[in-house]
């Protein structure tokens, strides 16, 4: 047996009223559709003008921070091929070999777009020389010996020391004391990296000793320089001595 609901009669839609609704239907999924495949297209283009062309290439190099060098020797060693895309630059690749020019003590590679590289040179500075028979031989505070200038320059101790850790010793020392002691420096030697010895301008002698202790060691040395004498032990901060 079949019930109904009295007073309610089933309804149903004309076959012709569905079509409209069938069509927007398919337009919508049109839309969709070719917005999609709008979008992949775009993004597909970018990358290619990013990736793949020049336009956004590297077509500029600048150079700044350089003393001694030019900025020519530093595209030089840079190295960059003009057109390459900025995106697809490898900026540690090009810092090292920036880095093999002596000069440089450090280098920071950027990218500016549209087409610029940036880089920025710290040049390694001198706090000691050796004067040898191809000329004077410039040291930094890491103990590299980074250049050679046939006049040597004023205001800067020479330096004597045995071996590369000696070396390294001495210019430490010489990077870590304040510049109103570094001033008086005429010489360093080092003939062990714990027998690290300053000759001042007056001939006076300072036993330094390792290059730990810096700061401390100059400020003993400070109070000790207005005393009497030839030779200045602060090897031993603790308990430095005048002979």
């Amino acid at each position: 047996m079949t019930s109904t609901v009295p007073g309610k009669r089933a309804r149903r839609r004309p076959r012709g009223a569905q079509r409209p609704a069938r069509r927007r239907t398919a337009r919508r999924y049109l839309v969709r559709r070719w917005t999609v495949l709008g979008s992949l297209l775009a993004v597909t283009g970018l990358v290619v003008l990013i990736f793949f062309t020049p336009v956004l290439g590297a077509n500029t190099v600048e150079v700044t921070g350089t003393k001694d060098l030019t900025a020519d020797e530093v595209r030089a060693a840079a190295a960059i091929e003009p057109g390459t895309p900025l995106a697809t630059l490898d900026t540690d690749e090009i810092a090292t070999r920036v880095r093999q020019l002596p000069r440089v003590g450090s280098v920071d590679v950027s990218r500016s777009f549209p087409a610029t590289v940036e880089l920025v040179i710290t040049e390694r500075t001198p706090v000691a020389v050796a004067v040898r028979d191809d000329g004077t031989h410039l040291f930094d505070a890491e103990g590299v010996d980074y250049g050679t200038v046939k006049a040597t320059p004023a205001g800067l101790p020479v330096l004597d020391a045995s071996g590369d850790h000696s070396t390294r010793a001495a210019t430490a020392v010489l990077a870590g004391i304040p510049p109103q002691l570094s001033g008086i420096v005429v010489a360093v030697t080092a003939r062990t990296p714990t027998d690290i010895r300053l000759t001042l301008v007056d001939q006076r002698v300072v036993k330094w000793g390792d290059a730990r202790n810096v700061p401390r060691k100059a400020a003993v040395l400070g109070a000790l320089l207005t005393q009497q004498g030839k030779t200045f032990d602060v090897a031993a901060p603790d308990f430095p001595t005048i002979s």
